[in-house]
């Protein structure tokens, strides 16, 4: 979805409001995907420099935890404000997806403020033991397994981590 921001901050006299579903499903997150198209509302509104933007997001991601491999589904719900000033339009490090007719691609902005608010770590909760080395079940299952006093390190340089235990 465009939104045309330069006419916008020429002319407008009243705020514009847009529902809209990005949908983002077959884009590349690093990690998650979309469950189904964002829930999406823009609200741009006059003001006596410029213009106010507001952009609320809904969204659902499917993942893995990073510790146990588990899926895991998390909402996520947001909002992102924005005060827009018309020479912001002309200035090459404007940090909204806006191209040179200063129309902002909603759809972008949408994949970019994802982007910031899920984290690159996702776990299926904040006390999450993970996997077993050993044994490779997860440690919240009950995993007896117990590591050899004498066992070497995986990597000689990690050595020194065993003495700060000891």
């Amino acid at each position: 979805m465009q939104f045309d921001l330069r006419a916008f901050l020429e002319g407008a006299r009243k705020p514009y409001e847009a529902h809209f579903q990005a949908d983002l499903t077959q884009s590349d997150f690093g990690g998650y995907t979309l469950a189904a198209p964002a829930e999406c509302d823009f609200t741009a509104t006059p003001t006596d420099d410029g213009a106010a933007l507001l952009l609320c997001v809904k969204a659902q991601i499917h993942a893995e935890c990073a510790r146990c491999l588990e899926p895991l589904t998390q909402e996520y719900c947001f909002e992102r404000d924005y005060l827009i000033l018309p020479r912001d339009l002309e200035d090459p490090d404007f940090e909204l997806p806006c191209n040179e007719q200063g129309c902002i691609d909603l759809d972008e902005l949408v994949y970019q403020e994802l982007i910031f608010e899920v984290p690159a770590v996702l776990l299926c909760s904040a006390d999450c033991q993970g996997l077993c080395p050993i044994c490779g079940k997860k440690k919240a299952a009950g995993c007896t397994c117990k590591p050899a006093a004498d066992a070497a390190p995986v990597d000689a340089r990690l050595s020194i981590l065993k003495q700060l235990l000891s």
